[in-house]
C-alpha cells in the first residue's frame, strides 16, 4: 500500500490522531511497537494561523516517528490553506484533513464532522489546499451526518476527484459520536467501488487482533487505523501484527516490560514537552492501561495517578502498583 511515495506494505496499521492522547511520547512508541504511520493529535487551523502557542507545539515531530502525519481541521477555507502551508513547514509526510470529529465543540461549529453538513465547502477546503501544498494529503471523515444521511460513497469519490491521497472512514455518523457499533459494510462498499483508486483505511472499533484481521479479510481495507484501544497500551500493533502475520505465536511482554514503556512514555513526554503537561499526557494512558488491573482496589491507585503533579511523585506510584502486582 502506498500514500503518494510513501510505501507502508501490506496490511500496515496507523494510529488514529487523538487530542490529549497522540504526544509525542505515545507515537514515538506506538512507532517502535509496529504502527506503520502516527498522526499528531488534531491542530485548529485558526488557532495556528494566530500562532496560540500550545497549537505551534503540536507541530513538534522526531525522526523516530516517521513517516507522520499533521492533521488540521477548521470551517474557514483560506484559514484552512494557510494553516496547511505552515504545517507543511513543519516537514511531516502527510497533512490530514479532519472532516470526522463529532464533538460539539468542532462539528457544532461546522468543523470537523460538522463539514458533512456542508458537503459544497468540504470539497472545496479540500481542493484548495491539495492545490496549495507539496505533500500528500488525506482525508478522515465519518459515515455521513445521521442515519438518514450515509453519504460515504458519493463522498469518496468526489474527494478523490479533489486530488487526496487516501481517505480514511470512520464507520459511524456523526449524530452516533462514539456510542453503538461502528458499521464496516459501507466501508467495505466504497473499497469495492471500482471508480475509487486511493487507498482506504478503515477506522472504529478495533479493539484486538482478530477484529483487525478481519477488518482485513472481511471489508478488504487498504490499512486499519486503530484510536481507542491504544490508551495505556501502545504495545497493541505488535500484537496485532504478530497475530496476523504469525498466528499469535509471538512472546507476550511482561508485565514488567509494559509497566517500563509507560515509565519510559512519562519521560518522554516530559522531556519533549514540559512536566506539568508531559504528565497530564500520560497520566490519561496510565488510567486507561489495562496493566494495572490486576491490583486490588486499583480504583485509589488511579487517582493517585491521576492527582500526582510531579515526574518522582508519579514515578512512586507506579513503581508501587508494579510491586502490587508482583506479590
Amino acid at each position: 500500500m502506498n500514500i503518494g511515495n510513501i510505501t507502508f506494505g501490506e496490511k500496515p496499521l496507523f494510529l488514529a490522531p487523538m487530542e490529549d492522547v497522540t504526544d509525542i511520547g505515545f507515537r514515538m512508541l506506538c512507532k517502535r511497537y509496529g504502527a506503520a504511520m502516527v498522526y499528531t493529535e488534531f491542530v485548529s487551523a485558526e488557532a495556528l494561523i494566530r500562532d496560540v502557542k500550545t497549537t505551534v507545539s503540536k507541530l513538534t515531530i522526531s525522526e523516530e516517528e516517521r513517516p507522520v502525519g499533521i492533521q488540521i481541521y477548521g470551517r474557514d477555507a483560506d484559514a484552512m490553506v494557510e494553516a496547511a502551508k505552515r504545517v507543511e513547514e513543519a516537514k511531516p509526510d502527510i497533512i490530514d484533513l479532519n472532516f470526522g470529529c463529532p464533538v460539539k465543540k468542532v462539528a457544532g461549529k461546522g468543523a470537523g464532522a460538522g463539514m458533512l453538513q456542508n458537503i459544497p465547502l468540504m470539497l472545496d477546503i479540500t481542493r484548495r489546499v491539495v492545490d496549495a501544498v507539496n505533500l500528500p494529503v488525506t482525508v478522515k471523515t465519518r459515515l455521513g451526518w445521521d442515519s438518514s444521511n450515509i453519504i460515504i460513497g458519493t463522498l469518496a469519490e468526489q474527494l478523490q476527484d479533489c486530488g487526496i491521497k487516501a481517505l480514511t472512514i470512520h464507520g459511524r455518523t456523526r449524530s452516533q459520536m462514539y456510542t453503538g457499533t461502528a458499521d464496516w459494510n459501507p466501508i467495505a462498499e466504497v473499497k469495492r467501488n471500482t471508480r475509487i483508486k486511493i487507498p482506504v483505511i478503515g477506522n472504529g472499533d478495533i479493539t484486538s487482533p482478530e477484529e483487525a484481521k478481519e477488518a482485513f479479510e472481511r471489508y478488504g481495507v487498504d490499512a486499519v487505523m486503530i484510536g481507542r484501544a491504544t490508551f495505556g497500551r501502545p504495545w497493541i500493533f505488535r500484537e496485532i501484527r504478530d497475530f496476523i502475520e504469525k498466528g499469535g505465536e509471538a512472546t507476550p511482554l511482561t508485565t514488567d516490560e509494559k509497566i517500563d514503556i509507560l515509565l519510559e512514555q512519562l519521560r518522554i513526554n516530559v522531556e519533549r514537552i514540559d512536566e506539568r503537561r508531559g504528565i497530564l499526557h500520560t497520566r490519561r494512558h496510565l488510567a486507561a492501561t489495562p496493566v494495572f488491573k490486576g491490583i486490588p482496589d486499583f480504583r485509589q491507585t488511579r487517582i493517585a495517578m491521576l492527582r500526582a503533579e510531579t515526574t518522582e511523585e508519579l514515578t512512586e506510584i507506579i513503581d508501587s502498583a508494579r510491586k502490587m502486582l508482583s506479590e
